[in-house]
């Protein structure tokens, strides 16, 4: 299975993934804490982590993945929403709650 397979599937079998530097107790990067934080806040407690600095083949193959640079980058039912100052700005207009709401697909 190559990475990109790992990674799609990973976000089509959890509801909401974030791949972070760390994991949510203990996050290695302030902008990773800032999406923990974030979802917390929006009451998510359950979701699913993949600490990037674990494996540099998912590190990499997530930025190819979305076509996006940074870590962290969150999934919601299996779509790309974001990283933390995108994160950040839907949070304060109420936008990443109303999408969190909604049930999964």
């Amino acid at each position: 299975m190559s990475v990109q397979d790992i990674i799609k599937e990973q976000v089509s079998k959890n509801r909401v993934v974030l791949y972070m530097k760390g994991t949510p107790d203990f996050p290695q990067c302030g902008f990773s804490a800032n999406v923990v934080g974030i979802l917390r806040a929006c009451g998510v407690a359950d979701f699913n982590s993949v600490n990037v600095l674990e494996n540099p083949d998912i590190r990499q193959g997530i930025k190819e993945f979305a076509n996006w640079p940074t870590i962290p980058q969150l999934y919601i039912n299996g779509e790309f929403v974001g990283g933390s100052d995108i994160l950040a700005e839907m949070y304060q207009k109420g936008e990443l709650q109303k999408i969190l709401q909604k049930q999964a697909p």
